[in-house]
């Protein structure tokens, strides 16, 4: 099966193109981004491009997928409600909205994070404008949509995030990792669980339209 990921270089895409690289299900993983993901297979191709908002110039290149994994994100911080519904709802749905259309067949797969307000009525702007797309998602004609809402994550296997702030407590609460999983279970999660997960219900499905943590490691 082929799979197109978004967000190749984020620590949870990183996490994913590990797992599709892994999983002998996984024929081919087309990757696409601004840049080079850094790393190298023999199914894994790239695609480098630069508006994420606009895919006709590459429209040729999408077709014949069975699977997304959209693993591209932006920090709500410091962001007006307008500036981040565009880089959050605008541009997913840019992406949903071509891949529906050239590939109705398809399953869709979206990272977006515990706590998302699925009334978009909230109080908290980031959960709102989460809830909006991930309604949005759900609403198109897909084959599938998956909706993934990790809480806290693990990085595993080298990977890292390439957030400052985010390496640096990664690195202080790494000791504490199997104390806080004892206390709450139900909120932890790792790269390579979530992985693994994305990939299975990219491939195969999962039980619910919307996954919590707990499903997540179930997967």
């Amino acid at each position: 099966m082929k799979v197109l990921l978004f967000g190749a270089t984020g620590m949870i895409g990183q996490g994913v193109l590990r797992e599709c690289l892994l999983d002998p299900r996984v024929s081919e993983v087309l990757v696409i981004g601004r840049g080079p993901c850094g790393q190298s297979a023999p199914k894994l191709r790239e695609l480098i491009h630069l508006d994420f908002f606009d895919y006709s110039a590459i429209e040729g290149e999408l077709t014949g997928l069975d699977a997304c994994c959209f693993c591209l994100g932006v920090t709500s911080a410091g962001l007006t409600e307008a500036a981040y519904q565009r880089m959050t709802y605008d541009l997913t749905l840019a992406v949903a909205q071509t891949l529906v259309r050239l590939n109705p067949a398809m399953s869709f797969c979206y990272i977006s994070g515990a706590g998302a307000d699925s009334s978009e009525q909230g109080r908290v702007m980031w959960a709102r404008v989460k809830g909006r797309i991930e309604n949005a998602l759900l609403r198109l004609p897909f084959k599938a949509v998956h909706v993934f809402r990790p809480g806290a994550i693990r990085p595993l296997h080298g990977i890292t995030s390439r957030t400052a702030l985010y390496r640096l407590l990664y690195a202080l609460l790494g000791p504490f990792w199997p104390l806080l999983k004892a206390l709450s279970p139900g909120s932890f999660t790792t790269t390579e669980q979530l992985g693994k997960a994305m990939v299975q219900a990219a491939l195969v499905g999962a039980p619910k339209a919307i996954l919590e943590t707990p499903d997540i490691n179930r997967l």
